[in-house]
């Protein structure tokens, strides 16, 4: 993984926009919520949402740990990019914004999908 694709694989899904933060951080968020976070420096680590019953079994894998500050929400911090394979990359972002979008407003879930 390297900051170009997990670019190109967040700015696929319908109403991402990324930002800035704290300086360090490029963030990918839906609906003004953030889904996944990679750093402005290297080495690139990235963090990003996951499911409940699988932070466990991605945090016991080398190069992943519970993310700093957001482990509490199922979200997980990898600073080694080969801990997962190009598949794994795109189902694990893909869920973590699918994750952050069922929170969001019905209202404002319409308006994403333009319908």
């Amino acid at each position: 993984m390297t900051r170009e694709l997990h670019e190109q694989i967040c700015l696929s899904f319908p109403g991402v926009m990324q930002d800035i933060k704290w300086e360090n951080d490029l963030c990918f968020l839906v609906g003004k919520k953030m889904f996944s976070v990679g750093t402005l420096h290297t080495p690139y680590k990235l963090s990003l949402k996951v499911d409940k019953d699988e932070f466990d079994k991605l945090t016991d894998r080398k190069g992943i740990q519970p993310a700093p500050y957001l482990a509490r929400y199922n979200w997980i911090l990898v600073s080694d990019l080969q801990a997962m394979d190009a598949k794994e990359w795109t189902f694990y972002l893909k869920r973590s914004y699918e994750l952050v979008f069922q929170k969001l407003p019905k209202k404002l879930q319409k308006e994403i999908n333009g319908s």
